[in-house]
């Protein structure tokens, strides 16, 4: 795979005992200078706590616990390497449990996904990531090809899982939102939704909720249909660069995840005391030609509603509308590629 992180340096060079200080410094500094040139590490800390690294910003924890009371967790950030703040607040979940400041009572796996957008500040280096997690896509891009590593990876780490499978896959939106933190629930095939896993949302702040009403080829919906996960597409505010973030709004994010590491068994809320607001997608919106347009303002926020009848975007001689009144927009960028999703439209949904 071609690399555009500089003067990248092997994990090869150092022993055991360096490379453990080495990442418990920083894992993600470490990650983006060193590769691991295509092999694994195994790793123990101070507190018995097994570490294993799996390939180039992949890192797990505790994976030979096999028990049916061990979850099976993966949080992934940076699968778009512009989407700074889930990077810092995993990197940060990663150095708790490396310095042995929290224990891990389940089995964990954290990505780090886009390693090489993330030097360069972009979305995405050759192609968009996150639509590209799906076996039957063949891509030759640098990210194609990293997708075929990650999908291996959670393959392994999923098939290998006694207890509950959970993913949460963070990122951040282009645009402001009316609000803030969202989560995409993938599409189901007509399983149950999980009202517990809501809550837990919920916990992190993150209280509105869109039903995706068709098969992708994101991450989440990876997870959740290849692997049985519940597993959700989780937006945690703006894209901002790096240090930037003002990390104090995802006070309950960390504490929400780092209680989820580490306790046997959350206590949670029941639903009907989770102020959650569920949405359906309604319109999935590709663009098929280059003159497709949007018929709004380039800092509208997502979620803004519309009157029925109202355009959203148009190409080619054909306009895109709403078809229920109050129809909300979500995740506008006219600027994919050609066959990509350029738009969706949701609509309130009774859960």
């Amino acid at each position: 795979m071609t690399l555009l992180r500089p003067n990248l340096q092997s994990y090869q060079q150092y022993d055991q005992k360096e490379l453990l200080a080495l990442i418990r410094k920083d894992f993600l500094d470490f990650s983006l200078s060193h590769t691991t040139n295509g092999s694994s590490f195994e790793l123990t800390l101070p507190n018995n706590t097994q570490v294993n690294i799996l390939a180039d910003g992949i890192i797990g924890f505790n994976l030979s616990n096999n028990s049916k009371e061990a979850k099976s967790i993966v949080l992934s950030c940076g699968v778009h390497g512009n989407e700074t703040a889930p990077i810092e607040i995993c990197n940060k979940l990663v150095s708790n449990i490396l310095r042995g400041n929290i224990n891990t009572a389940h089995r964990v796996l954290i990505i780090f996904g886009n390693l090489d957008s993330m030097t360069i500040a972009k979305r995405f280096v050759e192609e968009n990531l996150n639509r590209l997690f799906s076996k039957e896509i063949e891509s030759t891009s640098l990210e194609g090809k990293l997708a075929k590593v990650i999908m291996q990876v959670v393959d392994t780490f999923f098939e290998a899982a006694q207890g509950e499978r959970l993913h949460y896959d963070l990122h951040t939106a282009i645009r402001p939102s009316k609000n803030d933190k969202f989560a995409v629930y993938p599409f189901l095939h007509g399983n149950k939704h999980s009202k517990e896993q809501l809550c837990f949302l919920s916990a992190c702040d993150v209280n509105t909720i869109l039903l995706s009403q068709t098969p992708t080829a994101t991450f989440s919906y990876y997870s959740s249909y290849h692997h049985g996960a519940h597993a959700f597409t989780v937006e945690l505010g703006k894209v901002k660069p790096f240090g930037q973030n003002d990390m104090s709004s995802f006070t309950s994010v960390i504490d929400s995840l780092t209680m989820l590491l580490t306790q046997s068994d959350l206590t949670l809320p029941s639903f009907s005391q989770c102020p959650i607001v569920v949405y359906a997608v309604n319109q999935v919106i590709d663009k098929h030609y280059d003159d497709f347009k949007l018929h709004f303002a380039d800092d509208i926020a997502n979620f803004t509603t519309f009157a029925k009848g109202e355009a959203f975007a148009s190409e080619n001689g054909m306009v895109y509308k709403a078809q229920f009144e109050g129809e909300a927009i979500v995740f506008p960028n006219a600027d994919v590629a050609i066959g990509q999703r350029a738009l969706l439209t949701v609509i309130p949904h009774a859960f």
